[in-house]
């Protein structure tokens, strides 16, 4: 609990005391709870944790489905509207803002989440979806919809997502070369 008060405080600028966390943050509260419904959804229980789940969306904004794989210190600012399909993976370290989607595409069968490594940043609305993975260190834009693998310390913008940094180095952009074309 110390661990998660402690990331909250240092992740976000608004957060006034350990108490105002506790009481205010509905991230924390949807990710405390699915530590609960995890653990008896790995037990084999089904139901109870579902239900469980469908209670904290209700109360907090955030869907997280028990059969998630969630690590540490996972920040969730502005939860509403988050989703987290049943095989999604998400490393130590995360943050992920409002309206984020780790969904599935519904072509796929088994693992048909995605799968994020440690210390990525999923920005506001962006949609990652398929049993892709995003490495450590990568950041989504805000509002991109990511179909294919993201390989660490990269960024990814746009619709859908394209990479456009590796390693804080800008990579080729289609963009500018169409407009270095034209002119």
């Amino acid at each position: 609990m110390r661990e998660y008060i402690k990331t909250y405080m240092e992740k976000d600028p608004a957060a006034n005391s350990a108490l105002e966390i506790l009481l205010t943050y509905p991230g924390l509260h949807a990710t405390l709870v699915h530590r609960f419904s995890h653990f008896l959804y790995k037990k084999g229980l089904n139901f109870v944790p579902r239900v469980i789940s469908i209670i904290m969306r209700f109360l907090t904004g955030v869907e997280i489905h028990p059969g998630a794989q969630i690590g540490k210190r996972l920040f969730i600012d502005h939860g509403m509207g988050i989703v987290i399909g049943e095989t999604a993976e998400i490393g130590d370290d995360v943050t992920l803002y409002h309206g984020v989607t780790l969904g599935g595409t519904g072509k796929d069968k088994g693992k048909r989440h995605p799968t994020v490594g440690d210390n990525v940043v999923i920005s506001a609305g962006a949609k990652v979806l398929g049993p892709i993975k995003i490495g450590a260190h990568s950041k989504v834009g805000a509002n991109s919809v990511v179909l294919k693998e993201v390989p660490p310390y990269s960024t990814v913008v746009g619709i859908p997502g394209k990479i456009v940094k590796i390693n804080g180095i800008r990579v080729y952009d289609e963009v500018e070369a169409e407009k270095k074309a034209i002119v």
